[in-house]
């Protein structure tokens, strides 16, 4: 936190500040007047092509993040988006009026420079100016002077400033900005369309998921913000589209944590004449396209540890993950009585009237999740907790659906979709019913209807877009990958 000595001299450096623009400001030249300058190259393409670049003429524009009095002469190290670059600004070339003034900017201040392309003594690419002007006054000195960056709340609430300050965090958003055009064009190479679905529901249709409630005044219409993407997309299957896909924000009006936002990024893909083992192998493609193009490997060290997401990823049942993390075999437990009662036995908390398939899932996640640190492929899902998965073959209390892990988390959930109406008509009234009970009943007869017409047989999957970033940006929390994240209103 900052102490009140702190806030007192931050308030004596605005007020120079303002005085400062005050006076430019009454001889006519307040740096807010101008509207462009056009500059011609970055800092990072000055250095990354020195050799062509020396003793040429170029112009920058950025924020001037230190300065450094030689007494005729000044350092100074201007920042644009690409990074740093020094800048030497001598009284012999502004001449003896405009180096005075520029004696007068501050920290911060955006400026735009013209100048040529040196190195000096000590090896240092930098550009000797020839004229500096001021773009942008900056009215507040930069918190690092004071108290730097230190409170993680800070740098959510003011990302602005954590922008500024940390070239880890620019970083951390210009690699989100990679890995999603690298997802948009292995996508496209495959013959996806991308597409835009409404963010207004009319109701929510995913029971597991809690939602946003609004009104619409024209309509007089209760609506939802969307929980998901996927009836939406389903129904462009449905109407003809066999590859769809989008990236789009999701909002669950549920907890917080390290690994949980009310609001998030996925990505929905859907592919008409596959199942979800068609999913699994787009799955493992599209991690390792990501990591071939961002990162330039396919290992990576997450938290500490070495990930590796070379194909084939692991593939266990959820049975087989129960049966190996909790010791306990579902094959041999077929009554819900009896799943509840050795989950009473291994301190599982389970209902007294949950089905098995409930009690199986919540083994999983006591004791198998955690211990999926390397890439794998959890599937055959039971169908309590699938309402939109075919059934598996072998026993129809399972589902064609999988989740992928990778370090205790989930990243990504698949079907083989269902496109029985019948089959799905049942399995919303049950699950509504459920719903009921909490107050709420909901069933999406406009989906039902379109299957009604004819579904091909479908594979679709959801990413975790966010997660996905914090793995290959090394970010411990969702907070760190949100430019700006949910935060709770700071009390007066």
């Amino acid at each position: 936190m900052i102490d009140q000595t702190e806030q007192l001299q931050e308030h004596e450096l605005t007020a120079i500040r303002r005085q400062k623009l005050n006076a430019l400001t009454e001889t006519g030249d307040s740096p807010f007047d101008i509207t462009s300058f056009d500059f011609t190259h970055s800092a990072l393409s000055i250095k990354d092509n020195f050799e062509d670049m020396d003793g040429k003429t170029v112009k920058l524009a950025g924020r001037m993040m230190s300065k450094r009095d030689m007494g005729k002469a000044f350092f100074c190290d201007l920042q644009d988006t690409s990074g740093r670059i020094q800048l030497y600004v001598k009284v012999d070339d502004l001449g003896e009026t405009a180096f005075n003034s520029f004696k007068k900017f501050d920290i911060s201040d955006i400026i735009g420079v013209e100048g040529t392309v040196f190195k000096t003594k000590r090896g240092e690419i930098s550009v000797h100016c020839n004229s500096v002007t001021m773009l942008a006054k900056s009215l507040r000195p930069l918190p690092e002077k004071f108290h730097g960056l230190r409170d993680s709340d800070l740098r959510y609430r003011q990302r602005y400033l954590d922008l500024i300050m940390n070239a880890e965090t620019r970083n951390t958003f210009l690699t989100r900005s990679k890995i999603l055009n690298v997802i948009r064009s292995e996508m496209q190479n495959r013959g996806y369309l991308e597409v835009e679905t409404p963010v207004l529901h009319g109701h929510a249709t995913n029971a597991a998921a809690k939602p946003f409630r609004t009104h619409h005044n024209t309509l007089n219409l209760d609506m939802v913000l969307r929980v998901e993407l996927e009836l939406h997309l389903k129904r462009l299957i449905i109407g003809g589209f066999d590859r769809v896909f989008e990236i789009g924000r999701i909002f669950r009006n549920e907890g917080m944590s390290v690994k949980h936002n009310p609001e998030f990024t996925m990505m929905e893909l859907y592919e008409a004449y596959t199942d979800y083992k068609g999913m699994m192998k787009i799955c493992e493609e599209l991690y390792a396209a990501v990591a071939e193009q961002v990162i330039g490997t396919d290992k990576l060290i997450y938290q500490g540890t070495e990930i590796n997401l070379s194909a084939p990823w692991r593939r266990m049942t959820m049975c087989e993950a129960v049966k190996e993390y909790a010791g306990v075999d579902f094959t041999d437990i077929n009554t819900d009585e009896e799943a509840y009662n050795i989950a009473k036995k291994h301190g599982i908390p389970a209902e007294k009237d949950m089905p098995r398939g409930d009690i199986i899932n919540l083994f999983f996640e006591e004791k198998a999740e955690s211990n999926l640190i390397q890439p794998t492929f959890i599937y055959d899902y039971p169908i309590e907790i699938s309402p939109l998965a075919k059934k598996t073959k072998y026993d129809p209390r399972l589902t064609e659906r999988f989740e992928a892990f990778i370090y205790g988390r989930e990243m990504g959930n698949a079907f083989t979709e269902l496109n029985d109406p019948v089959d799905q008509r049942e399995r919303f009234t049950e699950q509504a019913m459920k719903k009921y009970k909490e107050g709420e009943f909901e069933i999406d007869e406009d989906f039902v209807t379109a299957m009604e017409y004819g579904m091909p047989p479908t594979g679709g999957m959801g990413l975790g877009i966010d997660r996905m970033v914090m793995l290959f940006t090394d970010s411990a929390s969702i907070r760190d990958v949100l430019l700006f994240p949910t935060m709770k209103p700071v009390l007066e």
